[in-house]
């Protein structure tokens, strides 16, 4: 890790510092206190290179990413940068990576980062973590001259290099704006605390709190919450609310879920969160569906979407029509128009030409269709009277 000859920072949080003030005699005659607030903003910035492998072994210049800030509203403009074959002597035969401040309103800004590689089945690893907060001025960098080795980065395709893609993912803490209180005569404004509902009700579901119903997976029996439960899943409401079984016994079997893939799927009831959705999006999107959770359903189409590639494109057809995810659907064509002749090639085109023969009659519509589309001349104008 690279350091610069800069001051270490320290933050203090709502600590009353009592100052004796002292009168001509030298007695202690009064007190006063100081109130100092900090604030921290936290994002992340997801980065994929293309055609990676050959980039690192034939460019010796930097790469950089598309400038991104924590969002709309923010002022500060960040970008990484990658050194396919390090920066210096003692760094050759790494890679390093790097975050730059390429300009700000006010200065410096105060961050620490956090870098990771995401693997092929959407996970973090590889990760190095800054050891402390550092200034950054405008245009200045931070970050690690030996981030990953070069040849252990390429020997370990397609695991970390999927696709001949890097993806890399870089977490920033900034320090935002502090403002100090001080004299006796005034008191700390009213901070108002952010919303843990979410995490509240997580905690309701990890310990079993006040629950009123059972489900059974398996050999396994977990407790639940029927209100919550009815609230968010039409399915689970359904069989709550009318005359059935399950109504009247509290108690509900699913047969088609593995125990893990049920943990997830109450995490998402409980919480609105999706963790691991990258490495399955197939499978949670069958469970929306059958379960009615709308959100997690949208949300499982749009990385599937992220995730076209000609191998997966026809099973990702059969997955939207299954499942009757439209949007998904319509993508899955355009891509497969795209990329016709080499998705006809695929092991997944044939399970789904023997499967779902009506599917292939909607690729081929929508082939020709694309190809009318760009046949066509151009509309004549009409002939105003």
């Amino acid at each position: 890790f690279e350091e610069e000859n800069t001051l270490p920072i320290h933050f203090g949080a709502r600590l009353p510092v009592k100052l004796p003030q002292e009168d001509k005699s030298g007695d202690q005659a009064a007190e006063s206190w100081g109130f100092t607030e900090v604030s921290f903003q936290k994002f992340t910035y997801s980065w994929t290179i293309s055609n990676f492998c050959s980039m690192l072994r034939e460019m010796k210049e930097a790469i950089e990413s598309p400038t991104f800030s924590s969002g709309a509203r923010d002022k500060n403009r960040w970008s990484l940068k990658i050194h396919p074959n390090g920066v210096d002597e003692e760094s050759k035969g790494y890679m390093s990576v790097y975050l730059t401040l390429l300009s700000c309103p006010k200065r410096p800004v105060w961050a620490k980062f956090q870098f990771w590689i995401i693997d092929s089945k959407g996970e973090k690893t590889q990760g190095m973590k800054s050891p402390r907060f550092f200034s950054f001025q405008q245009n200045q960098q931070w970050g690690f001259r030996k981030f990953i080795l070069r040849d252990f980065l390429l020997a370990q395709v397609p695991w970390l290099l999927e696709d001949n893609e890097l993806s890399l993912r870089c977490k920033v803490t900034v320090v935002q704006d502090s403002f100090g209180l001080s004299d006796e005569n005034k008191k700390p404004g009213i901070q108002v605390p952010r919303c843990t509902l979410a995490d509240e009700l997580g905690e309701l579901w990890e310990n079993s709190s006040f629950t009123d119903c059972f489900l059974v997976v398996g050999s396994q029996e977990f407790q639940a919450h029927k209100s919550i439960l009815a609230v968010r899943s039409p399915v689970s409401r359904a069989m709550f609310g009318h005359d059935m079984e399950e109504s009247r016994t509290n108690r509900i079997e699913i047969h088609d879920l593995e125990p893990q893939g049920f943990r997830a799927m109450m995490g998402f009831i409980y919480t609105g969160k999706a963790p691991d959705l990258h490495s399955m999006a197939d499978i949670r999107l069958a469970v929306a569906d059958k379960y009615g959770l709308h959100r997690l359903k949208v949300m499982c189409q749009h990385t599937l979407c992220k995730d076209h590639s000609v191998e997966t494109a026809a099973h990702t057809l059969v997955l939207a029509h299954i499942h009757s995810a439209g949007n998904l659907k319509i993508q899955a064509l355009d891509f497969i128009t795209s990329h016709d002749s080499e998705v006809s090639e695929t092991s997944s085109w044939k399970t789904m030409v023997g499967s779902y023969p009506h599917l292939l009659a909607e690729a081929y519509s929508s082939l020709a269709s694309a190809h009318c589309s760009l046949l066509e001349p151009p509309p004549k104008r009409l002939k105003q009277s």
